[in-house]
């Protein structure tokens, strides 16, 4: 696939289009969008004219939804194949839809395969059909290879634009080859050296060959050590491989150890960011979470979270209600209980979301779980010490009830103890049975924080003898 250049950054001759957090202005969206309006393309290209390709994928998805397709209309060739490549996926979808099949073909030809994957694997079955059947033979035998495999893992991401090279060539051999070799990707940083199967036996990154006489063999230059990505290893496992080895790009083999793609750390960037977004919006049951994403979606996504809560909010509500005589007593009980579970709740929050970051960053593992949970409860401990003795002074002191106040006191410590406890323990059971923490965690650990702290605080005040069932 061939290349084509990005778009020029904007500059400080045109500080009006960004502002200081390098957004693009609310001006300049304004004076676009009228452009496009008053049907005038000459002002709207000259307009995005000075725009890097990721500020035009920026502007599309800032303005308004009906909009997207005049503006596509307005800026014509402007809306590159790279444009799309870093347009949000929703708004590229929307504009996808109004294209034909060979104008997809064109503008995936133009990228490399990685990215073009990107954007056929989100089309539904007929129409990559239609796009793929507009391609070129070498093209499409790429593409149909990629999505033969898993979706989020390296076969899906890889790049097969490589360069890999015999290890009984020259270094002049190999720089000659390089320079005269038009079909070879134009974008690397290191070259793959290969046995004669295939197969990865070193790598030579492009500093080491320009600093080395041209007579000097690449086997005596090349580093043999290397980190191999099996084709389906999960992207979230590739991403850690490139933090923990500081990796700039890694092969990618398949089954039989032969080369077949690599990975580059650009691509990894974009994985850890859209990993770390999915977790803490599934720790929220918020679905993608994207504001570009569909409303039948986005209320899909979150509807059957929330009738989960319904669910375990019933539990809780069943715990109040063995205790409804004793409510009745003593008014000050039913004013307190949203604290102890609302504490409990937040305190089991802090632990979940410690633990399902040192989950997914394979921080917390077999081997250290048993130390790790014991430094989460001497945690809730401290915490739950503290809290108890502000709350219970403070109760103590507003009712006029020292006793009331060492009853909400010792409920706080149990509630934020448990707390503690299950924000750990939720997230390593789900984890051991092989089920995506970040996903139902906060549905169970509500659940306990809130029945258990209900329980707990209502049974002290009976076990006190300040009200009775």
């Amino acid at each position: 696939m061939t290349e084509i250049n990005d778009a020029p950054y904007a500059n400080t001759e045109h500080e009006d289009i960004l502002d200081e957090d390098n957004r693009l202005t609310d001006e300049f969206v304004r004076s676009v969008s009228e452009a496009v309006e008053e049907n005038d393309p000459t002002l709207a290209q000259e307009l995005v004219g000075p725009l890097h390709n990721a500020d035009i994928a920026d502007l599309f998805e800032l303005v308004d939804e009906d909009e997207r397709a005049p503006l596509a209309g307005a800026l014509g060739d402007m809306v590159s194949a790279d444009v799309l490549a870093e347009m949000n996926e929703h708004v590229r979808e929307d504009l996808i839809e109004v294209l034909d099949p060979g104008q997809i073909a064109d503008l995936t030809e133009q990228l490399d395969s990685d990215d073009a994957v990107a954007i056929i694997e989100d089309l539904d079955e007929g129409e990559q059909q239609a796009v793929l059947a507009e391609l070129d033979a070498e093209d499409r035998a790429a593409i149909e290879s990629a999505l033969t495999y898993e979706e989020e893992t390296a076969g899906r991401i890889m790049q097969r634009e490589f360069v890999a090279v015999p290890e009984h060539m020259m270094v002049g051999d190999l720089i000659d080859y390089l320079r005269k070799n038009d079909e070879l990707t134009t974008e690397f940083w290191e070259i793959y050296v290969v046995d004669p199967a295939l197969r990865p036996v070193g790598t030579c990154q492009l500093s080491w060959i320009l600093r080395t006489p041209r007579e000097i063999a690449i086997a005596d230059v090349m580093k043999r050590e290397q980190t191999l990505i099996p084709v389906d290893m999960d992207q979230e496992e590739v991403a850690l491989r490139f933090q923990k080895y500081n990796l700039i790009s890694a092969a990618v083999v398949n089954e039989d150890g032969r080369l077949i793609g690599m990975i580059t750390v650009d691509d990894i960037l974009h994985i850890v960011e859209d990993e770390a977004s999915e977790d803490v919006l599934l720790l929220s049951g918020a679905g993608e979470g994207d504001i570009n994403e569909p409303i039948r979606d986005s209320y899909k996504a979150r509807v059957r979270w929330l009738v989960a809560n319904l669910a375990t909010a019933l539990v809780a509500s069943f715990v109040i209600s063995i205790f409804g005589a004793a409510i009745e007593q003593m008014v000050a009980l039913a004013i307190l209980m949203p604290i102890v579970a609302s504490i409990g709740g937040n305190a089991g929050t802090q632990t979940m979301a410690v633990s399902v970051r040192a989950l997914a960053m394979n921080e917390l593992t077999r081997s250290n779980t048993r130390r790790i949970i014991g430094r989460e409860f001497r945690i809730a401990l401290l915490n739950g010490g503290t809290i108890a003795l502000l709350v219970g002074l403070g109760t103590a002191l507003v009712f006029a009830n020292p006793m009331l106040g060492g009853v909400i006191a010792l409920a706080m410590l149990i509630n934020i103890v448990i707390a503690g406890f299950a924000g750990i323990f939720v997230p390593v059971m789900l984890d051991r049975l092989h089920q995506d923490p970040a996903l139902a965690s906060s549905v169970f650990v509500t659940m306990i924080t809130d029945t258990m702290g209900f329980l707990a605080f209502l049974s002290l005040a009976v076990g006190s003898g300040m009200v009775s069932l």
